[in-house]
């Protein structure tokens, strides 16, 4: 099997698996679970072969979701797997601009907003600071 994600030196490579319609997103051979859970926590199901002792994992868009759905889910993943530091591909077959756009708007908004914080009033010092002496 060929491991686009192992070839192209990437984290994630989302692409339509020719002769088929199943967008894949392979993942480079060894990588961190972390990785593979947050594929998964994206809405991608997980593959592996074989089963039980992985060689091999891979995330396809869900099957039963109607062609269109299957491509924002897979370009609704990439905001968030860059957001995480990992270096991601996508092919124009699988790309939808406004799914991406509306990804990048949600990681957006759901960041926590800092706080307006008040500096703490100075402290007074404990003891007396010596006064000068002129000469």
């Amino acid at each position: 099997m060929a491991n686009l994600a192992d070839e192209y030196d990437t984290d994630v490579e989302f692409y339509v698996k020719p002769l088929t319609t199943t967008i894949h997103a392979d993942t480079p051979t060894g990588a961190p679970g972390t990785l593979h859970d947050l594929l998964d926590q994206l809405g991608l199901e997980r593959h592996e072969y074989p089963v039980g002792a992985p060689l091999y994992i891979w995330h396809t868009a869900p099957g039963h979701l109607a062609p269109d759905e299957q491509k924002r889910v897979a370009t609704r993943a990439i905001p968030a797997l860059l957001q995480a530091g990992y270096k991601v591909n996508c092919t124009s077959a699988v790309f939808d601009e406004a799914a991406y756009q509306q990804a990048v708007r949600d990681l957006h908004a759901a960041k926590p907003h800092p706080a307006v914080q008040r500096p703490a009033p100075a402290a007074s010092p404990s003891r007396p600071a010596p006064s000068r002496r002129l000469p």
